[in-house]
């Protein structure tokens, strides 16, 4: 059984997976997550880090309502309106830039998708259409979209995977900038304890499969402005969680 909440008022995200089960070929269950457990408050910004295969994106479907079979709650801040970007930009191929944002929040005003194309760098391509652009620019749009329905929570998985370093650069900036600027509650999937540490205001240490939460560690804030001393201290500390743990059963960890 389970359950997913919306609840009223500026409430956190609270998430508690007793077990998430698939099957394999064989027929198998196998086991993703268990005992998992993880809140964000409201407002906050929320990195998820573990091992390759651990069950990330797995967790990030059940709270974004994509799988339903589990066994646990899930309770969605204020009036739980969703938005995600997924690790693949997903957009309508034969639509164009205006039209994949504008489709996804109908009730927005067309001045307010003008301001979300010139806010990420958009307005010059708006008119091309997804095979015109590249991953960097795709990402901007998918990111462009989830904003347009004015969601409550959030929800980003691997936003710079697969960019070179100056285009995720570029895309770890902006979204740095609008989690602060628009105090939106974010949970966002990473492998990369540097990219928790520079969005996050609290890291979530999965272990490995089934996934549970290790521990978690709050981010001192304001984060744009930590030393860089500082930012190593915190890594140092995720690693040395993960070099004690013999959960972790030899799994690629967090880079």
């Amino acid at each position: 059984m389970n359950d997913t909440f919306r609840a009223g008022g500026a409430a956190s995200l609270d998430v508690s997976i007793a077990s998430k089960d698939y099957h394999a070929a064989s027929g198998r269950p196998l086991r993703a997550l268990e005992d998992l457990r993880l809140t964000l408050p409201a407002g906050q910004a929320g990195a998820v880090v573990g091992p390759s295969g651990c069950g990330k994106t797995t967790l990030l479907r059940l709270i974004a309502g994509l799988d339903k079979d589990y066994v646990g709650t899930i309770t969605l801040p204020e009036h739980g309106r969703l938005g995600m970007v997924f690790q693949e930009p997903r957009l309508l191929p034969w639509r164009s830039v205006i039209d994949n944002i504008s489709i996804a929040a109908p009730l927005a005003r067309a001045e307010e998708i003008a301001a979300l194309l010139d806010e990420f760098g958009l307005a010059e391509h708006a008119s091309h259409f997804p095979r015109e652009l590249s991953l960097g620019l795709a990402r901007r749009v998918a990111l462009a979209r989830a904003l347009a329905v004015k969601p409550d929570l959030l929800l980003l998985d691997e936003p710079l995977v697969s960019l070179d370093a100056a285009r995720a650069n570029d895309l770890r900036e902006m979204i740095a900038r609008l989690i602060d600027e628009r105090r939106i509650t974010t949970l966002i999937v990473t492998h990369d304890l540097r990219e928790a540490i520079a969005l996050g205001d609290r890291m979530f240490l999965l272990s490995a499969r089934p996934a549970h939460v290790v521990t978690t560690i709050d981010v001192p804030a304001p984060r744009r402005l930590l030393e860089r001393e500082a930012a190593e201290r915190i890594e140092a500390q995720a690693r040395a969680v993960y070099q004690g743990k013999s959960s972790y059963h030899g799994k690629s960890s967090p880079r």
